[in-house]
């Protein structure tokens, strides 16, 4: 099926963006805010993007069923890639990661299952209030005169950077800009635009004049005239990716937009020794296998390395063996994506480093995929933290408490996004504390490090609340028409 023409990322390869197009693109999707946007309930917003997600989670649904065949062409290497689903092109750095279909709709499945009216509702109230669903208007009648009411209002226009890794991060961009009722640019990654238009397309289908407040457009980063004349309309702009990349954004940004970056962060898992059990790890093992397979290792979220403590009922290696029998299981119902071949060298050399050091050392184990380089699990009992090559290379250390692993990440101080505990509920409220205390900001139980909520503070920052600006109206004290209060 043809994507219909409706944003710039719907053109055909051949055409030629220019900065004139993009400054009468923002026009436009200021006036369209104005009209369509501007004037609807919170709550309007949230019912028609429950609406969206619920057709997504539908089977038959034609983007669903649009965003898993271009996994499956993408897959194949022996069939040529539609150009309506993969606009291919000129890279910078590495191409987009290939998801299987499996991996896929996985994805998809967690994503839109959050997209519920109680869940948009928990995160309205965190971010801005209570009272917020149907107006910008804090409604604070009854209360004492001294409390003052507060108005917020998101950008005019809101400009997104995104990245091409995984696609959850774009399609949440434009989730919370359109509850700040922002019109919305995404300039996406070089050949990484399918999955935002897909969702654009989706909500321009089930009410137009929405959709008619986004924008789309594709092009290698760093054309400075393109970018030039974007950023100079952004009210506020967001930016995912690279340190560097974010450096670089940031320092052409006008004085006036407020710049929102997301660079890169690391990922974790501990398991205290009390879940260690015979009767309860085949669950844990699964749960933790989720995390490692989900998108493919490729986010901020999934981990690199798993702290396991010592001393519990099954051992610390036993775990890491087991972690790689349900990988070779799950290759079977969820493979891997198709990898570059510098990413399959990458993890062939650092499989045969390994391998050396386990013929010398005992306390050394690898376990790997046969003829393939679809996972891998390393054991070793170094406790600094080693950054893994993705794509389903975990690394397992042993530790004897979550003590002696923060020397081995301390390098990491800052750039840690999720810590998943496997704890006892008695211990988790000690462990919880000592992770936020040192920098960690999200803390999750296994199988969920891909899948936060959407209270989500994104690097323990309010992900919608940074993007809205607030007005305080205090109320004056009444003065009586004879001149006394």
């Amino acid at each position: 099926m043809d994507l219909p023409n409706y944003f710039l990322a719907d053109l055909p390869l051949e055409a030629t963006l220019s900065p004139a197009m993009i400054a009468a693109a923002c026009e436009t999707l200021k006036r369209n805010r104005e009209k369509y946007l501007a004037p609807r309930k919170l709550e309007d917003i949230v019912s028609l993007l429950c609406e969206v997600a619920a057709g997504w989670l539908e089977p038959h649904n034609k983007f669903r069923r649009l965003a898993l065949e271009a996994a499956s062409e993408r897959r194949s290497p022996t069939r040529p890639v539609s150009m309506d689903l993969h606009r291919a092109g000129p890279e910078t750095g590495a191409p987009p990661p290939v998801f299987s279909p499996a991996t896929v709709a996985r994805g998809l499945d967690d994503f839109f299952r959050r997209f519920t009216p109680e869940n948009f509702q928990a995160l309205l109230a965190q971010d801005l209030g209570r009272g917020v669903v149907a107006t910008d208007l804090v409604d604070n009648a009854g209360q004492p005169p001294s409390v003052p009411r507060h108005f917020w209002h998101g950008p005019q226009l809101l400009v997104h950077v995104a990245a091409g890794n995984i696609p959850n991060p774009a399609l949440m961009s434009l989730t919370l800009g359109l509850l700040t009722r922002s019109a919305q640019f995404m300039k996406c990654a070089s050949g990484a635009a399918l999955w935002p238009r897909l969702f654009a397309h989706s909500i321009y289908e089930v009410d137009h004049k929405l959709g008619a407040c986004l924008e789309l457009a594709e092009w290698r980063g760093g054309n400075a005239e393109l970018e030039t004349a974007l950023f100079a309309e952004a009210d506020c702009l967001t930016a995912t990716g690279s340190d560097d990349s974010l450096a670089a954004i940031r320092s052409r940004v006008p004085a006036h937009v407020r710049f929102l970056g997301y660079g890169r962060r690391v990922s974790f898992g501990f398991v205290t020794r009390e879940v260690l059990r015979d009767e309860t790890i085949a669950e844990l093992v699964a749960r933790v296998v989720d995390d490692v397979v989900a998108w493919d290792q490729q986010g901020c979220l999934s981990p690199h390395v798993i702290y396991v403590e010592e001393r519990g009922a099954v051992e610390s290696d036993k775990f890491a063996q087991l972690l790689a029998v349900e990988l070779m299981n799950r290759e079977g119902a969820e493979p891997r994506g198709r990898i570059s071949v510098e990413e399959s060298a990458a993890i062939a050399s650092r499989r045969d480093i390994y391998e050396t050091i386990a013929v010398h050392r005992g306390d050394v184990k690898l376990w790997q995929s046969q003829d393939s380089t679809a996972w891998t699990v390393v054991f070793e009992h170094e406790t600094r933290f080693h950054f893994s090559p993705l794509n389903r290379f975990i690394f397992v250390k042993p530790v004897p408490n979550l003590a002696a692993v923060f020397p081995g990440v301390d390098e990491l101080k800052g750039k840690v996004s999720t810590v998943a505990v496997a704890a006892p509920p008695e211990r988790l409220k000690d462990l919880a504390p000592q992770l936020a205390r040192w920098g960690v900001t999200r803390i999750c139980p296994p199988g969920q490090m891909q899948n936060p909520p959407m209270t989500w503070r994104h690097d323990g920052r309010p992900a919608l609340g940074d993007l809205v600006t607030w007005t305080d109206f205090e109320f004056q004290p009444q003065i009586n028409t004879d001149g006394h209060r």
